[in-house]
């Protein structure tokens, strides 16, 4: 003989707190993995092709870059490996002269990067940069 209690029968209820352990371990998981690393990059604005200021030609260091890939220090077509070289021979002629790397708007920016990385292992304390006005 079975007895029935009261009225009303009991409700099924659902335990949420193992879920709620497994989420926050979850989430301190990802948290603890996640890596806060800051990436180191370089700002470069692109300038503008408006004319650039007059400047002193004898303390000038010239390297174009066409938009076709070919670099130029001080008029006279070079390899990209040898910019280094060039910049330092010319820093020993004119200590005190700054390095303008001019490039088209459609050279590309990775061999700009590396000539202007160029320019300043060879020692040049100065680098700036110019677009070729149109």
């Amino acid at each position: 003989m079975r007895r029935r209690h009261g009225g009303q029968d009991e409700e099924a209820q659902i335990n949420i707190t193992p879920m709620l352990d497994i989420v926050f371990i979850m989430l301190i998981f990802f948290i603890v993995t996640t890596s806060f690393v800051k990436e180191i990059g370089l700002d470069v604005s692109r300038p503008s092709s408006s004319p650039p200021k007059e400047v002193k030609q004898s303390a000038v260091i010239a390297i174009r870059i066409s938009a076709t890939g070919m670099v130029e220090v001080n008029n006279r077509r070079v390899d990209i490996r040898a910019v280094q070289a060039n910049v330092q021979s010319a820093l020993a002629a004119k200590p005190e002269a700054s390095v303008v790397v001019v490039s088209d708007r459609d050279a590309d920016a990775g061999l700009l990067v590396q000539v202007i990385d160029q320019a300043r292992l060879a020692g040049a304390g100065n680098v700036s940069l110019a677009a070729e006005a149109k």
